[in-house]
């Protein structure tokens, strides 16, 4: 995948308009702030684009730099994503909440006993249990998650800037990484990766160092 097409035309509306800030490309654009939040960020961190407090923003011509970009907006979730926390749905809240800790994650994958998902888990969920007057060792971490098919997933083919967009859309923590697989007439997804904001976070520091 190369620059959006939205992510071009910031780039000539700010070099035919310099400084200009982000509530005015935003109007040149009928889009809101928010919407325009994270392609402005992938700019900046590329240094296509630098801002100045109270100015706004400016093109920053460095050769090459687009390229990079494009070739790290084009690379395979495979080749970034992270080792998979994955606790089966009848592991009691209790046994989650230990694993959440020692795995320093912020979001858990379940799955049925033949290892395809069924739900995701967040530490917010943990946390919103924890505090009733439920029995977390007997409570199944069923009762809590997140059911399909209401999770958000990438697969291993898809690029890094599909599943950005997914976790800014979606406001998630963490995507399971699946691959499809038929069992008894039925697609059932079998959780291979993980690919979060921390995932996002590394990819970022490590390669936009290098633009």
């Amino acid at each position: 995948m190369k620059l959006t097409e939205r992510q071009k035309e910031i780039i000539e509306i700010v070099k035919q308009n310099e400084p200009i800030t982000s509530q005015e490309i935003a109007e040149r654009l009928g889009l809101t702030r928010a919407a325009l939040r994270p392609d402005l960020s992938i700019l900046t961190m590329a240094k296509i684009l630098d801002a100045k407090p109270r100015v706004g923003y400016y093109f920053v011509k460095e050769p090459g730099a687009v390229g990079k970009l494009e070739k790290l907006l084009e690379m395979k979730i495979e080749d970034l994503q992270s080792h998979p926390v994955v606790v089966q749905e009848s592991s009691s809240v209790y046994n989650a909440i230990v694993t959440l800790f020692l795995e320093d994650v912020g979001t858990l994958f379940v799955s049925d006993k033949e290892g395809y998902l069924v739900g995701v888990v967040s530490r917010k969920d943990l946390l919103k249990v924890t505090i009733g007057e439920a029995d977390i060792q007997k409570l199944p971490v069923s009762v809590v998650m997140s059911r399909m098919p209401n999770i958000i997933v990438t697969k291993p083919e898809e690029t890094f800037y599909t599943a950005l967009r997914k976790l800014v859309d979606y406001k998630v923590d963490a995507l399971p990484v699946v691959v499809e697989e038929e069992v008894n007439g039925q697609t059932r997804l079998k959780v291979v990766g993980r690919f979060s904001k921390t995932t996002l976070a590394n990819v970022l520091a490590s390669h936009l160092s290098e633009l």
